[in-house]
């Protein structure tokens, strides 16, 4: 078994991957606050940390993971007083849109999905915890944690105390004892929802809501925590806060892995620019996997800069695969291993753009090997292995006939996999130097639209 090795944030370097237990790994990735469809910034998350979880799925025999909901939010909270719809109608409609979203995406489910409002009893207890500790005050029926009682706060973001401060965007208050302190509990209105407790009818802070289920779900101390580059700082850095000082000092996961952020058309995604797109609106225009490659197409650690091109790039991409696997719909397919080439990449910190290429390889060897119309036993191998490769990073699920099929809806000219037969032959004849096939079958194409275009890694075309 390749070693698996991951970047981890608190340590700011790649480390080799050790879990607590030989055969049981437990992972916690932060989940959505359901008042709304999901954007794509909340798909990456989800398509990035679902890959690592097949990944550690094939290394161990047992693996949670553990994604939860956030049903009671201010941002909940706010949508209903606008729209006029109950908060437990737009909790239950926007999570069943968020589970549907994701499934598109070749998603796997998590072991386990819980509830912020399935778990206040064990976000109560923690903060009693904390108070008994002297790491939290109550205060005109709030309850805050006091940042200054653990001394190695911010050890996560590394970021100089004051700067912390100013990018909380912490609310001033004059019941705090530091402008740090951040809200575990805090009072509900009668029109709120909230739940009766020692300080007082009302409901929890976003931080202790994840502590607590992490908690009950994977333990004091778990393996991997994971989420986006924007939850280093404030959310993270106080889940660690409230579950170190809850437990004696305990670490809360062994392993930081945040993704990067996305960017659309290399600028910051936002609803004020125009370019803020959900899930749902590009399922419109383009299918599931298409939007899961784009997403997986750079390394997660990097930003991700998405664009309709991108999602063009990544359509086009599955086409050749499909295409692969649709010209050979009549050989049989091993079931093959991972390709070692594969394994190595995703071993090396999620590394999925080399995953990507190498699945390139692969395609383009299982239309070589068709193309020279001479049976082989390496076919059926070969053929296993990129659908190995498919799987491995959440693709290639559809009928490949199903999927040709629809490439030709608005579509002239040969299909896609026509065109990767026809390059295949015109490779085999450039191998033969029989150039004036060559040539005949790159003029073909050329008169029905299709533009080749030759690098040392191989022949990729475009329609005109």
């Amino acid at each position: 078994m390749t070693p698996l090795h991951i970047y981890n944030t608190l340590s700011r370097k790649k480390e080799e991957f050790k879990p607590i237990a030989a055969k049981h790994v437990r992972m916690y990735v932060c989940g959505p606050t359901v008042y709304d469809f999901a954007h794509l910034g909340n798909a990456r998350p989800v398509v990035v940390f679902d890959t690592l979880y097949r990944l550690l799925k094939r290394h161990y025999p047992r693996v949670t993971y553990v994604r939860n909901i956030t049903d009671v939010d201010d941002k909940i909270i706010t949508k209903a007083k606008e729209s006029g719809e109950s908060i437990d109608s737009i909790t239950k409609s926007t999570t069943q849109a968020y589970h549907d979203d994701m499934a598109a995406l070749n998603a796997l489910p998590p072991d386990i999905e819980p509830r912020a409002t399935q778990h206040i009893a064990q976000m109560i207890a923690m903060i009693q915890a904390l108070i008994d500790k002297g790491h939290a005050y109550a205060a005109e029926n709030h309850v805050l944690f006091n940042v200054p009682s653990m001394k190695n706060y911010g050890e996560l973001s590394r970021r100089p105390r004051d700067e912390l401060i100013a990018g909380a965007r912490v609310e001033v208050a004059p019941y705090k004892k530091d402008p740090a302190d951040f809200v575990l509990w805090k009072p509900s209105t009668a029109d709120q929802p909230g739940w009766d407790s020692p300080w007082g009818r009302g409901r929890p802070g976003w931080h202790i809501e994840c502590s607590a289920m992490a908690k009950q779900h994977l333990g004091t101390t778990f393996d991997i925590h994971g989420g986006g580059l924007d939850l280093i700082f404030p959310h993270h850095e106080n889940e660690i806060a409230q579950s170190r000082c809850a437990h004696e000092g305990a670490p809360l996961a062994n392993y930081w892995m945040h993704n990067g952020f996305l960017e659309i058309n290399s600028d910051k995604m936002s609803k004020s620019l125009g370019n803020f797109f959900t899930v749902r609106q590009l399922l419109e225009k383009f299918p599931g996997e298409a939007i899961r490659l784009a997403l997986l197409s750079a390394h997660y650690r990097q930003p991700l800069d998405f664009s309709e091109e991108s999602l063009r790039q990544a359509k086009a991409r599955l086409d050749r695969w499909y295409g692969a696997l649709f010209i050979t719909q009549f050989d049989n397919a091993e079931h093959s291993p991972l390709p070692q080439s594969l394994e190595i990449a995703l071993s090396d910190d999620l590394n999925t753009p080399l995953a990507i290429v190498e699945i390139d390889k692969i395609a383009s060897e299982l239309f070589q090997i068709h193309s020279s119309m001479n049976a082989s036993r390496d076919l059926p191998s070969i053929k296993g292995q990129l659908l190995a490769a498919g799987e491995a990073i959440g693709l290639l699920k559809q009928n490949p006939q199903s999927w040709i099929k629809g490439n030709l809806i608005n579509q002239s000219g040969p299909t896609d996999a026509e065109i990767e037969s026809q390059i295949a032959a015109r490779l085999a004849a450039r191998q033969a130097k029989n150039f004036t096939e060559s040539d005949r079958i790159r003029d073909s194409l050329a008169a029905q639209g299709i533009i080749l275009e030759d690098a040392p890694s191989g022949t990729t075309w475009r329609r005109k």
